[in-house]
């Protein structure tokens, strides 16, 4: 009886395939526009609340409207931070959906990475501000502050240093901060929720129960989900959870896999994600950042920073426990799960890409909102924290990432490659005996037109140096 083979090993961060790569590159390109109109509004922001006109900022802020019979007559920040980022954490919801049952996360070996990066990048940085706050005479309450990564601004990140990342890492990239944005929002759910309101809570699980039946039978029409949302919404709101809960929830709930056999091109949750993808990166967030990145900053405050306990925690949280956290996580996946580093890539470019998930602007800031709600003063100099730490992340993966960056265009250009005009990039092309006689083809092309040039160029030479 022929010995078992043992277990072949399997690549850290290896390439792509085809369809994974164009998922992520639509999904990015999208990210990317979005994370530089976050870090637009971000800075007005700053620039609005920071100038002579700051009590217009306050006032449009803090201005109240909506329903008070049903417990909707919120501030205009209150509407960014639970109305806007439902739509937020919807995409996250269906991007997570997709990643289950037809991503990355369906195979429990490649699930391991992301997954244990996630919890790590998340575990360190709540523990560091932990050991900054009991040191320091702190308060503990924003310990789960630093753990979020925000993904747009992280790709606008990228997008103003000019990195041609490869696939690889920016699909790691984008599979952490989904697998964050779920564990963030169990946070949210288990420890910032304070009076249940259980009739609301009922009222939501049987709205969320009818939105799945309606799926389940294939309803169609944005006229019925559209309506139940807001019911649904409304309710968890109403409930004391916090509503971006509902955002999840009814993102997961949408069928992400096609029906070969009804001819559908795209899933259910990949065309709706499509619709709605834009709306939030490019709407939602960066409004929920204009009214939640308007903090007074001045050279004493940021000093400050460095001296409270729960501001200092916050900058050290982002910026080392998070770095710390993912790359360790990805390390020890990689030594215990008999993996080995993609070839093209070396253990800088992992401690780089877990430097840039440092940023951690808009969950952050919404935690840091939850956290110290009684406090507004603190809350302010937590967003600060925030927005210094996200600052300080971003400069330092910038300069790592561009010490490496000519390997990456390298990289980038090889994954990019179509010398046969065929519209799949020749890297996933190379197995296929089609594609060499294609290639053959071209360039025997190519030589007999080197060698037509060369007779034309002979010929007018020899009549150039015959007699006048």
């Amino acid at each position: 009886m022929p010995a078992p083979a043992p277990p072949k090993n399997h690549k850290v961060l290896g390439r792509l395939s085809l369809p994974e790569r164009t998922f992520v590159a639509d999904a990015l390109r999208t990210e990317t526009v979005g994370g530089v109109l976050l870090l637009a509004a971000a800075i007005a922001a700053l620039i609005w609340a920071n100038t002579p006109i700051r009590e217009s900022y306050e006032s449009v802020r803090d201005f109240h409207v909506g329903p008070a019979s049903l417990g909707l007559d919120l501030s205009i920040e209150h509407w960014a931070a639970d109305g806007l980022l439902a739509v937020f954490f919807f995409v996250a919801g269906i991007e997570l959906k997709r990643e289950l049952v037809a991503g990355d996360l369906k195979d429990p070996r490649a699930a391991a990475l992301p997954v244990v990066a996630a919890l790590c990048g998340m575990a360190v940085p709540a523990l560091v501000y932990t050991l900054v706050g009991v040191t320091g005479g702190g308060s503990l309450a924003g310990w789960a502050v630093p753990t979020a990564t925000d993904i747009a601004f992280a790709l606008a990140v990228l997008a103003v240093i000019g990195t041609s990342l490869p696939g690889a890492l920016r699909a790691f990239l984008l599979t952490l901060a989904v697998v964050d944005d779920l564990f963030a929002i169990l946070i949210i759910a288990v420890f910032f929720t304070e009076n249940l309101n259980f009739a609301a809570l009922g009222g939501a699980a049987v709205g969320l129960a009818v939105f799945w039946l309606l799926l389940r039978r294939g309803v169609h029409g944005w006229y019925v989900y559209v309506p139940l949302a807001l019911v649904i919404w409304g309710l968890m709101y109403n409930s004391g959870v916090h509503a971006t809960v509902a955002g999840v929830a009814m993102g997961l709930m949408l069928r992400c896999t096609t029906r070969k056999d009804e001819g559908e091109q795209r899933s259910p949750g990949e065309r709706i994600e499509h619709l709605v993808r834009p709306l939030s990166a490019g709407l939602a967030v960066p409004l929920f950042a204009l009214f939640s990145a308007g903090v007074a900053v001045s050279g004493g405050a940021l000093g400050d920073v460095f001296t409270r306990p729960e501001t200092l925690g916050v900058v050290l949280g982002l910026v080392v426990g998070k770095t710390v956290g993912i790359f360790g996580g990805t390390w020890l996946t990689a030594r215990f799960t008999r993996a080995s580093l993609s070839d093209d890539l070396a253990w800088p470019d992992v401690f780089a890409v877990s430097s840039l998930a440092g940023i951690g602007f808009t969950v952050s800031l919404l935690i840091g909102e939850l956290a110290f709600a009684g406090d507004k003063a603190l809350t302010d100099e937590v967003k600060a924290a925030v927005l210094l730490g996200s600052l300080i992340a971003a400069v330092l993966s910038g300069v790592l990432l561009k010490i490496r960056n000519a390997k990456y265009r390298r990289l980038w250009e090889d994954e990019e490659r179509d010398e046969d005009l065929s519209g799949i990039p020749d890297v996933y092309e190379q197995d296929d005996p089609a594609y060499h006689l294609r290639m053959a083809e071209i360039h025997e092309r190519k030589a007999a037109e080197h060698r037509r040039l060369a007779e034309v160029t002979g010929g007018a030479s020899e009549e150039n140096d015959g007699p006048a």
